[in-house]
C-alpha cells in the first residue's frame, strides 16, 4: 500500500509573457499542460510505473493567474483502481513576494500505469489511513466548486 500522502507533489512556474493570452493572464491551455504534468509526476510516484493520462474531467477556471504571478500546481492521488488512478489537482495564483494565494482551477484527471511494453498495468492499493489522507481524500470528493456567474 501506498500512504495518500507519499503521492501529493506541487509544482511552481513563475507566469511569463510567453504563458499569457492577450489579457496578461495565464492561458487556460498551459495551465492545463502544468496540471498534467504535475498529475502524471504523482500518478508515477504512486505506482512505480510510467503512467499516461486517460481523462481530464471538467477543468473549472475559477479565476485569472496575472503575469508575474506564480501558478501553483498541486496534485495527488484520491482513488486507485486495478489500472487506473485518480487524481485531485489545484491550482493557485501566488504572489511571489507576499506569498499570498487563490484558488484558481480545480480539476480530477485519470491515469493509467503502463507496463513496459504500453499495456495497461497492476497498481498498488492506496493508503488512507491517516487523517490527513482522509481529509485529503474528503476534499477531492466534495462536489466541484462552481465559478461566479
Amino acid at each position: 500500500m501506498i500512504p495518500l500522502e507519499e503521492t501529493y507533489i506541487e509544482n511552481r512556474v513563475l507566469v511569463q509573457p510567453n504563458d499569457t493570452n492577450h489579457r496578461n493572464i495565464a492561458h487556460g491551455g498551459n495551465v492545463v499542460k502544468w496540471m498534467d504534468e504535475v498529475g502524471a509526476m504523482s500518478a508515477m510516484r504512486f505506482a512505480g510505473r510510467t503512467c499516461v493520462t486517460a481523462r481530464m474531467e471538467s477543468v473549472d477556471f475559477l479565476g485569472p493567474i496575472p503575469r508575474g504571478n506564480v501558478a501553483l500546481v498541486e496534485s495527488y492521488v484520491y482513488d486507485a483502481g486495478t489500472t487506473s488512478i485518480d487524481l485531485f489537482l489545484r491550482v493557485f495564483s501566488e504572489d511571489p513576494m507576499s506569498g499570498d494565494r487563490e484558488l484558481t482551477t480545480e480539476s480530477r484527471f485519470v491515469y493509467v500505469a503502463l507496463d513496459e511494453d504500453g499495456n495497461p498495468a497492476s497498481v498498488p492499493d492506496l493508503d488512507v489511513s491517516s487523517e490527513r489522507a482522509r481529509e485529503l481524500r474528503a476534499a477531492a470528493e466534495r462536489p466541484e466548486v462552481e465559478a461566479d456567474g
